[in-house]
């Protein structure tokens, strides 16, 4: 008979498996869309890349997920199953129909949702030091991606003649992906292995451990279908707006993760694009797609919430009855 302890271990490592493929476009797309790397490079380049982030830069947030969101020593394995579930099957549900929506918002309102129908206090100050960080990173994206790209025309103005790409200008576009590819290993890796932190089932290196071979299974085998959405749907790009969006992409990641707190990878990355494709002219950027990503981050968190408060309901009903 299969364990609450082996099933929340499963479906943990299935959700990291479900991040990592949801998360190639946010990372390798650019590089990808900019014609520097094929897609199986581009993900055999990432894999290992999200699990160092994991393995080595996820400790902070780690805690942040398994001990700042629901005021009490340790959850119940049922509720973090319930929990985690809850996430995996919406983001699944989202992958499915390729809408980069926030799986950290999912996870936390997922989390929320679950410590309301436990009777599990929620840190208010956690959480309102996250929705002020989800609301702010857009914004510091976009005015880093501006900025990026400003300075770096106002280095060498554009050539836009010149479609051939330099060996320099390749280096740096595959280069900003893979601080891309870390970045979200260190920030995402905690919505799949945080309930093993939440439990007391592993420690903060160990789960970090754990779910980054996840995310890199993840990225190998189920990554490609993902990779094109956000590259080519977004914003015009050239190779040096797709440097600058990337890089603006990975500061606002890697600041938030050295304070313990996480992001969205996608709303960065939407920010800096729109940045870079308003310091070239408001014509790059394709709003209707941008709308429709709107309204998938819109609809991440309201799910989340009352999908892990009808699953933590029902997993409380069972074992008190």
């Amino acid at each position: 008979m299969i364990s609450t302890v082996d099933l929340l271990i499963a479906v943990a490592f299935g959700f990291a498996i479900s991040i990592g493929a949801h998360y190639t476009g946010a990372c390798m797309g650019m590089p990808y869309a900019a014609g520097t790397i094929r897609p199986l490079p581009a993900l055999l380049l990432m894999a290992p890349l999200a699990f160092l982030g994991a393995a080595l830069a996820s400790s902070g947030v780690e805690a942040t997920v398994g001990h700042g969101i629901l005021e009490t020593g340790a959850v119940a394995l049922g509720v973090a199953l319930a929990i985690v579930t809850s996430a995996l099957v919406l983001t699944s549900a989202y992958n499915f129909l390729t809408l980069p929506t926030s799986t950290i918002q999912i996870l936390v309102f997922s989390t929320v949702g679950a410590g309301l129908a436990a009777g599990i206090p929620i840190d208010g100050t956690t959480l309102g030091t996250l929705l002020v960080l989800w609301a702010v990173a857009p914004f510091a994206a976009f005015a880093l991606g501006f900025l990026y790209l400003r300075a770096a025309d106002r280095v060498r103005a554009p050539r836009p003649g010149v479609a051939r790409l330099g060996t320099g200008a390749m280096v740096a576009l595959v280069g900003v992906g893979t601080a891309a590819s870390f970045a979200m290993g260190a920030n995402d890796v905690a919505n799949a292995s945080g309930a093993f932190v939440m439990t007391g089932l592993f420690g903060l290196v160990l789960a970090g451990t754990v779910g980054g071979l996840g995310l890199a299974v993840g990225v190998l085998t189920w990554g490609q279908p993902i990779l094109r959405r956000v590259a080519f749907d977004l914003v015009r790009l050239d190779a040096r707006m797709a440097t600058a969006a990337q890089l603006a992409q990975s500061s606002v990641i890697l600041v938030s993760v050295a304070f313990g707190y996480f992001t969205s990878l996608n709303q960065a990355l939407v920010g800096a694009m729109l940045g870079v494709g308003v310091a070239r002219g408001q014509s790059t950027v394709l709003w209707k797609p941008i709308r429709a990503i709107l309204g998938g981050w819109a609809i991440g968190p309201i799910s989340g919430l009352a999908l892990g408060f009808a699953l933590t309901t029902v997993v409380v009903r069972c074992c008190s009855g």
